[in-house]
């Protein structure tokens, strides 16, 4: 880090600024789950992405552990993690701002010509990029390029040089991939008939059209939370009609319609249903 304060200090002084801070590590990594936390005991994802509904007092899941109260960054739990620390990090999108992580030369000659100017800091191999206004992480945007704002962190480097622009457009639509013909993955799931050897109770055309209608509408409707509402929406429509034969791909058109409507991108889609199956066990 260019600037000789402890890592401690330089994030208490961050943190009355509105930046929300964290401890990093060796390798420049965010600690990894205490004792309590470990094995997903606390709900939170290993890949400590997400935070689970424990309040860890610990800096203990990465980005979500990031805060800008000078008595948690002061506090004994936070002590120890201080003391092994390298560098500060902070969460971009718990600011308001999205960081463009350009990894190289060549992704720093394609800023000046794509993007619009805004303040600059330099790193170890390229520079970051910031902006004000938040939106969704992405990696590997093209080469060189990652996007880190909201449920992600960024090493605090020193304050930069230039005025900071609004988050533009053409950033945005860098998390957006290329529209494609929506492709459901899955195929329709067909399991045998039960004991009684009868039809599936689901045909009836109108019961089976009611649910997908409602289910695109509980998608169409979402204000907020959209991964969250896609996901619980086709794991609502699996665990009814995934294992009797009754949807078709027409069926799950629609529903990926719907929700690229919502700014959903395929691959999005076929992520939630697939780990909508793979919790069904589909």
């Amino acid at each position: 880090m260019s600037e000789t304060l402890h890592p401690q200090h330089t994030a208490l002084s961050l943190a009355t600024s509105g930046l929300p801070v964290l401890p990093l590590r060796r390798g420049k990594v965010p600690f990894g789950n205490c004792t309590t936390c470990a094995d997903n005991a606390c709900g939170g994802r290993p890949n400590m992405k997400t935070p689970g509904p424990c309040r860890c007092p610990g800096v203990c899941h990465a980005w979500a552990a990031a805060t800008t109260d000078p008595a948690v960054i002061a506090s004994p739990r936070w002590a120890a993690a201080w003391r092994r620390a390298v560098c500060v990090g902070y969460h971009p999108g718990g600011a308001g701002l999205t960081v463009v992580d350009l990894d190289d030369a060549d992704a720093i000659a394609w800023a000046r010509t794509a993007l619009p100017a805004t303040r600059t800091v330099e790193t170890t191999r390229g520079e970051h990029w910031i902006y004000r206004g938040a939106m969704r992480s992405v990696n590997a945007v093209r080469p060189g390029v990652d996007i880190k704002s909201t449920m992600a962190y960024a090493r605090y480097l020193g304050p930069g040089t230039g005025p900071m622009a609004d988050l533009p457009d053409a950033v945005r639509a860098l998390a957006v991939k290329e529209p494609a013909p929506v492709r459901p993955a899955p195929q329709a799931v067909t399991v045998p008939a039960g004991p009684g050897g009868g039809g599936c109770p689901h045909r009836t055309p109108a019961y089976l059209e009611r649910g997908i209608a409602m289910a695109e509408q509980r998608i169409t409707e979402a204000s907020s939370a959209i991964h969250a509402t896609v996901y619980g929406t086709f794991l609502a429509v699996l665990s009814k009609h995934g294992r009797c034969g009754c949807l078709t791909d027409a069926h799950v058109a629609r529903l990926f319609t719907a929700a690229q409507a919502k700014g959903e991108t395929v691959r999005h889609c076929t992520d939630a249903w697939t780990n909508a199956r793979t919790r069904l066990g589909l």
